[in-house]
């Protein structure tokens, strides 16, 4: 139940740690992704060595073939998000990202019957949707590619998400990862060649922990879903929005808006009436 909250943590960390890498480094985004999937590789070896698990039915055509359009919409995803990341500064960013836990949503209560559980499924969007309302400003929304990318990135991990539900139950959480990681490293790898002696020695070790960060992060997600579902899984995540500004306001003294306020107000208590519901 509290594995998500632990999940919120890494995420918001997770995502602080690549705009600083995408934004002050100078790192193409078909490069970076290609060094980002690489440290997650190395990363996972350690993980999977203890944890390797792939059980009756991952082999099944049916099975390979969704798991190939996992891959295909992962890929899409972080090369979206990481080509519009090197581009547009957060401010513009965020407000289309953070549509993505709404898109899983509504994929997920579509796709999935057990996933229809109505009290759920609103507290959910209501956290989604003030998410997105508290980042809107009306200078956000100038239409351009690198605008359209975070959309669609949004859409693609939320479809790539809703398509590895129903195959978690064939592979242990490291080692779906591993293999969805391993597969996504190879193509963008063939795709943009890139000169792994233009990184510095400080970049290594922070895409390294961003593998790490990413590794445990999805471990926790997959596992969530399996236990408690997508749409519950997502509402707890929301809390890593919370925790992003919490951490501007403590840290960098950043000053919140009162839309801001009561978005986190309400992602808290939604969060909080879902765990009671629960329990």
């Amino acid at each position: 139940m509290y594995l998500p909250i632990i999940g919120s943590f890494l995420e918001a960390t997770g995502m602080n740690l690549e705009k600083y890498a995408l934004r002050k480094k100078n790192l193409h985004y078909g490069a970076y992704t290609t060094y980002e999937f690489l440290a997650i590789v190395i990363v996972s070896l350690f993980f999977v060595y203890f944890t390797w698990g792939v059980y009756d039915g991952a082999r099944d055509a049916e099975n390979i073939i969704r798991f190939v359009f996992v891959v295909f919409f992962a890929m899409l995803a972080n090369l979206c998000i990481f080509y519009s990341l090197k581009r547009e500064t957060i401010s513009e960013f965020e407000p289309i990202w953070l549509m993505q836990p709404l898109f899983t949503v509504l994929l997920a209560f579509s796709f999935y019957a057990d996933e229809r559980n109505w009290i759920i499924v609103g507290l959910a969007v209501v956290a989604s949707l003030t998410l997105v309302i508290a980042h809107i400003k009306k200078n956000h929304f100038t239409w351009n590619k690198y605008m359209l990318a975070v959309l669609l990135g949004s859409l693609f991990f939320a479809i790539e998400l809703n398509l590895s539900k129903p195959l978690l139950q064939y592979y242990s959480p490291f080692t779906f990862y591993f293999i969805r990681c391993l597969s996504i490293f190879v193509i963008v790898a063939l795709i943009y060649r890139p000169k792994f002696k233009d990184l510095d020695g400080k970049t290594s070790w922070i895409i390294l922990l961003i593998g790490l960060i990413w590794v445990v992060y999805r471990a926790i997600l997959y596992k969530s879903y399996e236990v408690i579902g997508v749409v519950y899984s997502t509402l707890l995540f929301s809390l890593s929005a919370v925790l992003i500004f919490l951490f501007a306001v403590i840290f960098l003294k950043e000053k919140p808006s009162a839309r801001q306020v009561i978005s986190a107000i309400i992602i808290v208590i939604c969060v909080i009436t879902a765990i009671l519901l629960g329990n």
